[in-house]
């Protein structure tokens, strides 16, 4: 695991301007950094050792020509090095990414199409005219972001946001449809982040970049398929139960130790049952909060520790010291999360890393994968039209509060150029797929990288701690798109499959349990009077918002008033995710037009 960064153009970056950039990822990369450039490009590497602890110096060197840094983990790395080796290949050490040179060599970019993990890769490759290629995994776990410099004609890439900043080529400026996105749906999804001309990377693609040339964005499949069956439904369960155990077993394979996340939920508790079935003495974290607070699940996961004999930490996070946490979290995202959850993680995996793990498993992605959220039934149940709820249901705000927040010019500019919702309506509209297969692609390919994935892999690179997720695995992923809808979602029950894969190993409580998210009780903590609040109302100052122009001084007002006398979770979490935009507005200095009439490039 990694953290990578570089550039390629005629922009000359010198080697001071670099390690600016490599310091901003130190944490996500403490054990080793190194960069190799020239003329006319540069990559870079930050490593956390995981997987050959003496080897795996990068940039990986193939011959005159290749040259490869890397993020992630690549689980079938032993099969491919026997592969390799047969066709005449040697390797200086047994770490995952010192396959990537040969593989290249071997297969062009190709290559990727036979790896089995998540990651995030750059190869230079110097025969003839200098080429840059990015490269993400199917499920987008490992974050890439890059600009473009069309002056320059230069592009830059790093796995972090603040890293990519760094390099001073990029202007800070806010994508002014960013804001609108982000009341609509939490989080930007897709390629665009809240910087005007950053892109995030899809999963499943590949940038590639000749000097000189405007960079092509490709999609590729992976031959990483599942060969389970879809006929009967006893059978795929069972078939599931060892596929699920066989990835486990591998995201167990590390030269240090791992643990598991066990939030107390059907996900992680299964997760942590079949890593507990195949290793002895893991550790399990859990995260409460100090106080009686809705939402707890801490009970849960201490059954399911006591059933399957982890070792069992019960981090306690304190809700006064939320304000404190604040500024750490939105700068190692990057950009706007809605989601108050983010705090939650941040402090457990700082609690992992502290217990001194660089490894844990968690079980995002499943609700994804087999159909596990509520707005998924509604969708597939609703008589009639389907599509406005279910936006609505992915939200900060429905539409006419949204409207209602806008400044007059911010609403004058969302009619001018169109609202997000509108964009995704017509998206999901021009489907000829069926109701649930177009709203779980939509989830895979837009929300869970965006929204989930991306939080995961920053908050715990924050602490030097690398988080494998089963359910995001290739392999799943391909059953998960072959599966009969009656098998996700019927009847009102979710993640039907899941859990009749899950019974007779998981404890009845878990099974028969509401699901519930893992997530911050936010309208409980943001009262008058609590600390949460006081750092709420002060990060959303009416002058500072009268001068930015974006929202209305006088609505942000009612929402503090109204969420001071009358307390609500939607008041709580609109008022949450202003604050958080604002924070990040002053966190990384973004530039706003100070123009009445908002200029804006598509």
């Amino acid at each position: 695991m990694c953290r990578i960064f570089g550039y390629l153009g005629y922009d000359f970056v010198d080697a001071k301007r670099l390690k600016a950039v490599s310091d901003l990822q130190f944490k996500g990369g403490p054990d080793q950094q190194s960069v190799l450039s020239e003329r006319n490009w540069a990559i870079g590497n930050n490593r956390l050792s995981i997987v050959g602890l003496d080897g795996g110096g990068q940039p990986y060197v193939g011959g005159e020509h290749i040259r490869i840094v890397f993020n992630g983990e690549i689980y079938n790395h032993h099969v491919l090095r026997q592969k390799l080796e047969l066709k005449g290949y040697s390797f200086a050490d047994t770490c995952d990414g010192s396959i990537l040179p040969a593989l290249y060599a071997e297969y062009g970019t190709e290559f990727v199409r036979y790896l089995d993990g998540m990651f995030a890769i750059a190869i230079i490759d110097l025969r003839e005219t200098v080429t840059l290629t990015l490269v993400t995994d199917p499920s987008g776990m490992k974050s890439l972001y890059y600009y473009w410099d069309e002056l320059k004609q230069s592009l830059y890439f790093s796995s972090e946001l603040p890293s990519l900043l760094a390099f001073e080529r990029i202007p800070k400026q806010l994508w002014l449809s960013g804001v609108d996105f982000y009341l609509t749906t939490k989080v930007i999804f897709g390629e665009r982040t809240m910087f005007d001309g950053v892109y995030a990377l899809p999963p499943a693609s590949l940038l590639h970049a000749r000097l000189g040339e405007r960079p092509r964005l490709q999609r590729w499949s992976t031959y990483v398929t599942s060969d389970i069956p879809t006929t009967n439904f006893e059978e795929t369960a069972a078939h599931l139960r060892k596929q699920l155990g066989e990835e486990v077993n591998f995201l167990l394979l590390a030269d240090v130790p791992v643990s598991t996340v066990n939030s107390g939920g059907l996900d992680s508790s299964l997760i942590t049952a079949l890593a507990s079935s195949s290793t002895e003495g893991i550790h399990s974290f859990n995260l409460s909060y100090v106080g009686d607070w809705p939402l707890d699940e801490k009970a849960y996961a201490r059954e399911v520790a006591q059933r399957f004999g982890t070792t069992h930490h019960e981090v306690l996070m304190d809700p006064r010291n939320f304000q404190q946490l604040l500024p750490s979290v939105v700068a190692h995202l990057g950009q706007p999360n809605a989601d108050p959850i983010t705090l939650s993680s941040y402090a457990l995996f700082e609690a992992i890393h502290q217990a001194g793990f660089k490894v844990t498993i968690s079980g995002d992605g499943a609700d994804e994968m087999f159909g596990g959220y509520d707005r998924f039934a509604e969708a597939v149940h609703t008589l009639g039209d389907w599509v406005k709820p279910y936006i609505g249901s992915l939200g900060v705000a429905d539409a006419q509060q949204r409207w209602e927040l806008y400044s007059d010019d911010y609403r004058s500019f969302v009619q001018e150029n169109g609202s997000i919702e509108d964009h995704i309506e017509h998206s999901l509209r021009q489907s000829n797929r069926g109701r649930l297969d177009t709203i779980l692609s939509f989830e895979r390919e837009y929300r869970l990288p965006s929204y989930h994935l991306r939080r995961v892999d920053h908050l715990s690179m924050a602490h030097s701690v690398e988080v494998r997720v089963p359910y995001c695995q290739p392999r799943i992923l391909d059953l998960a798109n072959r599966l009969p809808d009656s098998w996700r979602v019927e009847g009102g029950r979710v993640k039907k499959l899941l859990y009749h894969t899950s019974e007779g190993l998981l404890p009845a409580s878990i099974l028969t349990r509401k699901k519930q998210p893992f997530t911050l009780p936010i309208d409980a903590m943001m009262r008058k009077g609590l600390p949460l609040f006081a750092a709420i109302e002060q990060a959303l100052d009416r002058e500072t918002i009268r001068r930015q122009n974006v929202f209305d001084p006088k609505a942000i007002d009612k929402l503090l008033q109204r969420q001071a006398t009358t307390p609500n979770g939607k008041t709580a979490l609109t008022l949450w995710s202003l604050a958080i935009f604002q924070l990040w507005l002053d966190q990384f200095q973004v530039s706003i037009s100070s123009s009445k009439q908002y200029q804006f490039e598509g």
